[in-house]
């Protein structure tokens, strides 16, 4: 019993420590979103989309977990602004290939380059660990989130 119960406070250190981050990271995305003039959907569709230059909207969606409402409003301010391009995929009207313009992507880079935004933030967070903690870290991370999206899969939520 005390075994069992010691497992499940270490389950809820780990889950709350996880919260925290995410918390603290979520304040710096809101404040970085506000000072440069983007709602945090356009903030996060902007990042997520920056690493491949394109992707469709449906896969994004995915990736976001955006509603599609607010994935749409977000995507046109987004198009309006120029720092995304739209297109119908061809062969298949009802999809939209995404692209981060030139604009968009000079942006993003003024965005992380900018002092006291999240990117800089975080540069100075992880630089308090060694090369060896950021590794072992990295490789934590990826194995819970490979653990939970498996578990998602089998309960059929249908995680990515």
């Amino acid at each position: 019993m005390e075994n069992e119960n010691q497992q499940f406070m270490r389950s809820v250190q780990v889950m709350r420590s996880f919260w925290n981050v995410q918390k603290n990271i979520m304040r710096f995305v809101q404040k970085t979103a506000v000072e440069n003039g983007l709602s945090v959907p356009q903030y996060s569709i902007l990042i997520s989309i920056a690493p491949l230059k394109e992707m469709t909207q449906k896969t994004l969606g995915e990736l976001t977990f955006l509603p599609k409402s607010t994935l749409s409003q977000a995507v046109d301010g987004l198009v309006q602004a120029g720092w995304l391009y739209r297109k119908q995929v061809e062969g298949n009207r009802r999809e939209i290939q995404l692209t981060l313009s030139d604009k968009g992507e000079t942006f993003l880079k003024t965005i992380h380059r900018k002092e006291g935004g999240i990117h800089q933030v975080f540069q100075a967070a992880i630089e308090i660990l060694t090369e060896k903690q950021v590794e072992e870290l990295l490789k934590s991370h990826l194995q819970i989130t490979n653990y939970l999206e498996e578990q998602a899969r089998v309960e059929g939520e249908g995680l990515k």
